[in-house]
């Protein structure tokens, strides 16, 4: 009889919406039955090996003042650990896999979680960003928070080597490194000649690609500065703004027009549909993965760019990102957080001496590896 989890994911967010497709998806390959539950936002793809359930709620898209969406918020969020705890009651899985981790408000949902864990609920998390430094509310409690949220895991699934910092010792938890396998896109539609065209970019001109949620963690402040001494880099920032707590695409407008190099700086604002993933990534030579150090994760960006076989400049704190940059020559990182150091990397990625290993990161960060991992650890 084949392994049932129930998958856990409230997440509809660019790359944390595409790692739990993957992740899912490769389980049901691997012989698993998942359950999936989700949002009606959630972009399922056909084909798809796994069954979804939308019953989850979404987060709280504007509208009204920022203490009511925090609230709205909060009550979403309560009510959809009320329905995992209700399907988890039925008693149909074998474990329960949470795909979209948070220790957001764990105090007030975790501690039913606690007693499923005693009466032998088995519980499995995908930790992206095993390092929480974005605190919400007063130290104490984002302390508490992390500590109520591992408390009920008996695996916590990561990408980079690591002592999770549990705040309280938990003996009974496991850590296991499992792979962030290469993204599917979508292929090109238009040929790298078209899809300039549509940018208004020359077809003789070297292009940089800032792809994603914009936010103030990716150094683009400082991409646009090197700019200046880079005249013959053009550059293209194409994604959505991640909350209003980010300083807006607007900003970096400004600031290319300040600076007087906005005639090299395209912008694509809101999401890019998957449709046109492959064309927009066809017209560029280079990705920009340059956040700051205070990033410690594996990047769904770097797994778009193996997809397409576009080299990256890299910068962020110690984690997956650097090492497998490093690792496989995917590109060149740089000191993070340094007008200098980007521009030493641009520089050298304008004169292209780099040969990576493709094939051998999407072989050895395949999504079977993945899943084969978290079925033998979770699911025996």
């Amino acid at each position: 009889m084949q392994p049932k989890l129930l998958y856990f994911n409230p997440s509809d967010v660019g790359g944390l919406a595409d790692y739990a497709h993957e992740q899912a998806d490769a389980l049901a390959r691997a012989g698993v039955t998942v359950e999936f539950l989700t949002t009606a936002k959630f972009p399922v793809r056909t084909g798809s090996g796994y069954h979804v359930r939308p019953v989850l709620l979404d987060a709280p898209n504007g509208g009204g003042s920022k203490l009511r969406r925090k609230i709205t918020y909060a009550k979403r969020l309560l009510k959809n650990y009320q329905t995992l705890n209700a399907e988890i009651q039925k008693g149909h899985h074998d474990a329960v896999l949470f795909g979209a981790f948070s220790e957001y408000l764990a105090p007030l949902w975790a501690g039913k979680f606690c007693t499923l864990a005693r009466q032998g609920v088995k519980f499995g998390a995908v930790v992206h960003d095993p390092v929480r430094d974005f605190v919400v509310g007063p130290r104490w409690w984002h302390r508490r928070s992390i500590a109520a949220a591992y408390s009920f895991l008996r695996d916590a699934f990561v990408h980079e080597e690591i002592q999770l910092d549990t705040v309280r010792p938990m003996p009974a938890l496991r850590t296991t490194v499992i792979p962030h396998g290469p993204f599917q896109v979508p292929a090109a539609t238009k040929t790298r000649r078209q899809s300039r065209e549509k940018l208004s970019i020359p077809d003789d001109v070297f292009v940089a690609l800032a792809f994603g949620h914009i936010r103030d963690g990716k150094n683009l402040d400082l991409v646009i500065r090197a700019l200046v001494d880079l005249p013959s880099l053009w550059l293209v920032v194409a994604g959505k703004e991640q909350s209003s707590a980010q300083k807006p695409l607007s900003h970096y407008q400004n600031l290319a027009r300040v600076l007087g190099v906005e005639n090299r700086c395209r912008w694509v604002h809101g999401h890019v549909p998957a449709t046109e993933i492959g064309n927009l990534f066809a017209a560029v030579d280079l990705i920009l993965l340059t956040y700051s150090r205070e990033f410690r994760s594996a990047s769904g960006v770097l797994n778009t760019a193996v997809t397409c076989r576009k080299p990256c400049v890299a910068s962020s704190g110690g984690g997956n990102l650097r090492s497998v940059v490093e690792h496989y020559g995917l590109g060149w990182f740089v000191e993070p957080d340094s007008l200098s150091a980007l521009k030493a990397g641009l520089f050298t990625a304008l004169r292209g001496q780099l040969q990576p290993r493709w094939d051998a990161y999407a072989a050895e960060n395949s999504w079977a590896r993945n899943a084969q991992l978290v079925k033998e650890k979770l699911l025996a």
